[in-house]
């Protein structure tokens, strides 16, 4: 592991990922938008970090919370408008805070032109969606395509009565999944992209990336869990509807696209098998490291328990399958996932300073999601109070998506600071607003978990070690991870106690105290 000598931004910087519905509510209507986004973004050139990824902003009818796309040029109004994001891009900028758009590749709305035209076999786009006979069945009953099950419940097939023919949908009915074996929506779809390059933005998290490809057969996926009833998406091993050799071609095509553009970049969602960590898999996206994605996630950090032996392995795995020229990157909580605060550290402070330390002295690309920083949690959702379409499905086994998407915790008062305190925001707010978890209680004591994420923002900045320099993983107890980095004759030794008895100092044998962080330069 080398140091890099050339400042990319994306490497360096750090990502902070704005879920919009629930970042400020500007407007008064008890749902955040990017008049709400543009005011604190003083908050967040004060926090210390280099971009906004921000969830989707599109025009959509909402059926998945805007990654159902049905205008992918133009702004929900329930964000607001065109001139907002505008104004918006030009004050991130003016504060060197990029901006990052999530686009949806896989699929489009139900009600965007181009499936409307596509089930009405009109304009040329007949075959700009996955379309397929039905196959028949015993005394000529019809059968679906094939057994893709979709990722929110039930077939991944729907059938149209007007074209008569099943389509495909690997998420909702009204998410059609694109073909992108007609090379007329590639163009099209690259050229809704170069749209937003050409605003400004600074790049793009491309969501569920490695499905855009099927198999051009349609065949069957074989189960990896025996086969049970109801038949699920999490039990088939998905060789056919992703992962598809055809997508780094599509994904080279796209960087060459992108590369006109100076120091844009992507990061990829690379979906795994339910259950499994792939690590390979995504850093396979990467390509040489210089001619696909820039970026990949790794989601195996979200699926470990709170322990220093898993996140060394874990991470050593990560670094050992990049590409020689490839750069990691590293998350711990986002919008599909339950919060680390609640999934790791069951509301410790002291774990969240660990956690925090630890991902902002790795070696790669940190992304953090709102409200990371001043340790919010996962809120029970009574199924009342529910607005994720899989949480109302599932109930009451599981709750959806909604439990890490409450509105952001400003202040500790009616509302929270997100919203005016007579305005009932869109989801409930969590009741750790009261015992301290918001940002105006924080930014006044310099031992909360905010100041920690904001020390150790600054320590990155001002240490090249902590974003150019090489990682090495040192002998230490199983309840202690530590390593050092290096670079240009600077080094930094991060020592982390995930545990909370006294274990010993790698570097000098004296007792660490519990959940104790030591970061020293030399």
């Amino acid at each position: 592991m080398t140091g890099q000598e050339d400042y990319l931004w994306w490497k360096h910087g750090v990502v902070y990922q704005i879920y919009p519905r629930s970042f400020y509510d500007a407007s008064g209507d008890g749902t955040g938008d990017l008049a709400g986004i543009c005011a604190k973004l003083e908050y967040l050139a004060w926090l210390g970090v280099d971009a906004i990824w921000l969830s989707p902003v599109f025009d959509s009818p909402m059926r998945d919370f805007g990654y159902d796309v049905r205008n992918y040029t133009d702004i929900d109004p329930l964000f607001g408008t065109m001139e907002d994001f505008d104004r918006l891009l030009d004050e991130a900028h003016r504060r060197n805070i990029r901006v990052i758009l999530d686009l949806v590749l896989n699929h489009t709305s139900d009600l965007h032109p181009w499936f409307i035209d596509s089930r009405l076999r009109r304009s040329g786009r007949d075959d700009w969606y996955i379309w397929a006979d039905a196959k028949r069945g015993v005394g000529g009953t019809r059968r679906r395509p094939n057994n893709w099950r979709a990722a929110f419940g039930g077939s991944a097939w729907s059938w149209d009565t007007g074209r008569k023919q099943y389509y495909l949908h690997l998420f909702l009915p009204q998410q059609p999944d694109l073909n992108w074996r007609n090379p007329e929506v590639e163009k099209a779809m690259f050229s809704e992209a170069r749209f937003w390059l050409e605003k400004g933005v600074d790049g793009f998290r491309l969501d569920v990336i490695n499905y855009i490809v099927k198999d051009a057969r349609l065949r069957s996926n074989p189960y990896r869990i025996h086969r049970t009833f109801p038949r699920r998406h999490d039990q088939q091993n998905h060789m056919y509807d992703r992962n598809q050799p055809e997508t780094h071609s599509v994904l080279k095509r796209f960087r060459t696209m992108l590369d006109v553009y100076h120091e844009t970049f992507t990061v990829g969602e690379i979906y795994p098998n339910e259950g499994v960590r792939e690590p390979a898999t995504s850093a396979r996206y990467l390509g040489d490291g210089e001619d696909e994605l820039h970026l990949a996630f790794d989601f195996s950090l979200l699926e470990l328990p709170f322990s220093a032996t898993a996140f060394r392995q874990a991470l050593e795995t990560w670094y050992r399958v990049l590409p020689e020229r490839g750069w990691p990157c590293h998350v711990l909580s986002n919008h599909d996932k339950s919060r680390a605060m609640t999934r790791l550290c069951g509301g410790s402070v002291e774990k969240a300073k660990i956690l925090a330390t630890l991902l902002l002295t790795q070696r790669g690309t940190p992304f953090m999601y709102y409200g990371e920083e001043i340790g919010m949690q996962d809120r029970f959702m009574k199924k009342s109070e529910l607005q994720d379409p899989l949480g109302k499905l599932y109930w009451p086994l599981f709750q959806g998506r909604d439990p890490a998407r409450t509105p952001m915790q400003w202040e500790t008062r009616r509302g929270g600071g997100f919203c005016a305190g007579d305005t009932v925001p869109w989801l409930p707010l969590h009741e750790s607003l009261w015992k301290g978890c918001s940002v105006s209680e924080q930014q006044s004591d310099p031992d909360s978990l905010l100041f920690c994420y904001r020390s150790l923002l600054l320590r990155r900045r001002s240490r090249d070690e902590l974003t150019r320099g090489n990682l090495t993983f040192l002998p230490s107890h199983p309840d202690v991870l530590a390593y050092r980095r290096e670079y240009a004759g600077e080094a930094s030794l991060i020592i982390l106690n995930f545990s909370k008895y006294q274990r010993p100092c790698p570097e000098d044998g004296n007792d660490l105290t519990g959940y104790e962080i030591r970061l020293t330069e030399s």
